[in-house]
């Protein structure tokens, strides 16, 4: 394994010299030092980096710098190395636009210049980063390869089930020259993509998400047939759920039917969530919750949907897709909502081919310098114009409502009007959607007007609506009118408990229509939906099941 690299950019020469001369003084046994003159010039390295499969741990850069200054560049390197570590070098005049580096792109540190004597200023500072990263760990991106077509439907899923479990991968497509020359290598053809490689040598030919899952080392079978806690579901609900569960003694499993992290897992910056003045993304929340939920002796099962849910008495017994059953003494379900289809003529024909629903980071490298369109008028539409304004050339947010006001949050809106790249198209909505064999054209419509408007468009991203995750559970659960699940006082009618309800007591809050049965987050009838309330809900969750264990 080669060692992992520390990369620092400045366009002053001298300074360049002296900081990398610095950090080989201390750092060149374990690890190598590369430095580049400029912004573009480092991504190019650090692209070359990517592509050998090597790892880097820590990314310095100087906040002045012409065409692209350390914060752009710190932003477009994060989409190469998220794990990367990030400090700004800065004199102290720009010490202000360090603070808002820590903000706005998940700087770690910043260093003012000069930083004599560095064993004092410079060391501390990298020794702090360097065990930060090796704790997160970091594996070699040549671990998982990919070789499918430019638009599939099935590459771009498997790419964003490794993408979202935090898992390095190398892409190449059936166009170029090495990824028909890996085909070869693996005895396959262009019919059988997408085809994943694995270091150990291992071909999967279009395997699903489970076959992936199992290769590149994550739980998709229970360990145990019994649990205290059985959670279904893996995001910010499921996982809260999952913390407080394994922390205060019940035997817990989870069960996503994709990867965790939820839609919540998907967003590109959370601002407004207690304890993260500066912001975090979705990715970086989901990690660090999986990690300690694992930590804490929860067991986390991945791509392995719950297709049904029986009572049996005490017991609670929950089927998976595979045919396995599982029983517990109570569960929790924490499916949250999917985006509604967007109901365009040409739509469903282009899923995976320039049409997404979610944020689908993966395609981030792949809208640089292009025109995005974005569909939806909330935060998580907000978000995502906000994150591909960074590379596209142009990003227009289509909105159905008048405005933005009525459900997006007030410091998203402020940023996406501060944004020239961003334009806010209201009252409008995809009538169409073309392409020959990917996206190629959308037809937007004006409600007010009724007029039309052919747009050039490569990428299309849906955020519309919210279909809650219920259709798979059993009828005697109670439901609202669009399907969401209710709870505790919802239930009584009149002061009457639901039908077929045994206990003597009345249901607890979260509690469903079955005893032993729980909700939390999106998925719960006038829930809040919002990462903060979810995750409370699934702490929440935790304590009344510990109260249902005492009393039926």
């Amino acid at each position: 394994m080669s060692k992992p690299i520390l990369l620092t950019v400045d366009d002053d020469p001298s300074v360049s010299r002296a900081v990398a001369r610095d950090l080989r003084r201390r750092y060149a046994e374990q690890y190598r030092v590369v430095r580049a003159d400029s912004g573009p010039q480092a991504l190019e390295t650090l692209q070359e980096i990517r592509l050998r499969g090597d790892r880097v741990a820590v990314l310095l850069a100087d906040y002045r710098m012409p065409e692209m200054n350390g914060i752009e560049f710190l932003e477009r390197a994060m989409d190469l190395f998220p794990r990367a570590r990030r400090a700004l070098l800065t004199a102290y005049a720009d010490t202000d636009a360090a603070i808002e580096a820590i903000n706005v792109v998940d700087v770690d540190h910043y260093l003012l210049k000069p930083w004599e004597p560095p064993e004092e200023k410079l060391y501390p500072v990298v020794d702090s980063m360097l065990e930060t990263w090796a704790a997160a760990g970091d594996p070699e991106i040549e671990s998982t390869r990919i070789i499918g077509h430019r638009w599939s439907a099935q590459a771009h899923e498997v790419r964003d089930f490794l993408a979202r479990s935090g898992m390095p991968y190398h892409w190449y497509t059936v166009e170029d020259e090495e990824g028909r020359k890996l085909l070869e290598a693996a005895g396959a053809g262009e019919a059988d993509v997408p085809v994943l490689l694995t270091a150990g040598g291992d071909v999967l030919l279009n395997p699903s998400l489970s076959e992936v899952a199992d290769k590149i080392g994550l739980s998709t079978t229970p360990a145990e047939d019994f649990y205290d806690l059985i959670i279904v579901g893996g995001g910010p609900a499921g996982l809260g759920a999952a913390v407080y569960g394994a922390s205060e003694g019940l035997r817990t499993v989870l069960v996503e039917g994709r990867v965790t992290g939820g839609q919540a897992g998907q967003s590109s910056r959370i601002e407004n969530y207690l304890g993260f003045p500066e912001g975090v993304s979705g990715g970086q929340l989901t990690d660090r919750a999986r990690r300690q939920a694992s930590r804490l002796g929860a067991e986390l099962l991945t791509a392995r949907r719950v297709v049904g849910l029986e009572t049996h008495g005490p017991k609670r017994i929950v089927e998976l897709d595979d045919g396995r059953r599982v029983a517990a003494h109570a569960v929790l379900l924490a499916t949250g909502v999917s985006y509604r289809r967007l109901r365009a003529d040409g739509a469903d024909d282009m899923v995976g081919k320039g049409v997404f629903y979610g944020s689908a980071a993966t395609e981030a490298q792949a809208c640089a310098d292009q025109h995005v369109v974005i569909i939806g008028g909330a935060n998580s539409a907000g978000q995502a114009a906000m994150f591909f304004s960074r590379q596209a050339a142009r990003v227009t947010l289509a909105v159905r409502g008048p405005d933005l006001e009525r459900s997006m949050s007030h410091y998203l809106i402020q940023q996406i009007r501060g944004n020239d790249r961003i334009e806010v198209r209201t009252c409008t909505e995809v009538s169409s959607v073309h392409g020959d064999g990917h996206l190629q054209k959308i037809v937007l419509r004006d409600n007010v007007s009724g007029t039309t408007q052919d747009v050039d468009c490569g990428h299309l991203f849906v955020f519309i609506g919210a279909a809650p995750m219920t259709d798979w559970l059993p009828q005697e659960l109670e439901r609202d009118e669009a399907g969401f699940l209710l709870t505790g006082t919802d239930l009584l009618n009149a002061g009457k408990r639901p039908a077929g309800w045994a206990p003597t007591r009345d249901p607890f809050p979260l509690e469903t229509s079955i005893p032993g049965v729980f909700v939390a987050g999106d998925v719960r009838s006038t829930s809040v939906k919002r990462v903060a309330s979810a995750v409370g809900e699934g702490a929440m969750a935790v304590s009344l099941v510990h109260q249902y264990l005492a009393r039926p």
